[in-house]
């Protein structure tokens, strides 16, 4: 990318926020690993900041079994506080514990929908919402879609997945389009919608 392209202001000059904007933030995805991925690491993020959580990502991929859900699942005592002494992820009992709720929740999920994909995706019925913020001040931190969905997922049993991270979980997974409008990835993203 050409430096004078402009980014999302929330972007800092760190290359792993950058390629992490540039690359993943705000597009589509309907692998089930990856959306479970992220379900886990913005519940982990509560309280603290994305670009902490995002240089503990590889640690997170070893330590939760890349994050398959089956695995997690069966997490016990003994696991949890091996997890627990980890350095490489967030050590919080709590968290840790809602990563094995929800790894329970989300193997309902595909059991009752065929896929945790076609789960979350009809909550913006099945097409990324496009919106046009021209600054970060007008990007809200939740919606109608993103409350439906946290009140859902906590209806099965979830952890950590309240309104807002909800909604951090819909734009990093591309069920929204939160880039600003003067973002290259808007456009971007948009056409590729369209």
């Amino acid at each position: 990318m050409d430096d004078s392209q402009c980014r999302c202001a929330w972007v800092t000059d760190d290359p792993l926020y950058i390629a992490y904007h540039d690359e993943e933030w705000g597009v589509p995805l309907h692998d089930d690993q990856r959306l479970f991925e992220f379900l886990i690491l913005e519940g982990a993020q509560a309280g603290l900041s994305w670009l902490t959580v995002l240089r503990k990502r590889d640690g997170y991929r070893e330590a939760f079994d890349n994050f398959d859900a089956e695995q997690i699942a069966a997490y016990n005592d003994e696991r949890i506080a091996t997890l627990l002494t980890n350095p490489n992820i967030v050590r919080n009992r709590l968290k840790v514990e809602a990563a094995i709720k929800n790894a329970q929740a989300v193997l309902a999920i595909r059991q009752e929908f065929g896929s945790l994909d076609t789960y979350l995706w009809r909550f913006v019925n099945n097409q990324p919402t496009i919106n046009a913020w021209k600054t970060l001040e007008e990007v809200p931190v939740s919606t109608s879609e993103s409350q439906a969905m946290s009140k859902d997922l906590k209806k099965r049993g979830c952890n950590f997945v309240g309104p807002t991270i909800c909604y951090a979980f819909m734009q990093a997974c591309g069920l929204v389009n939160d880039h600003t409008t003067d973002c290259f990835r808007y456009a971007e993203l948009a056409l590729a919608e369209g």
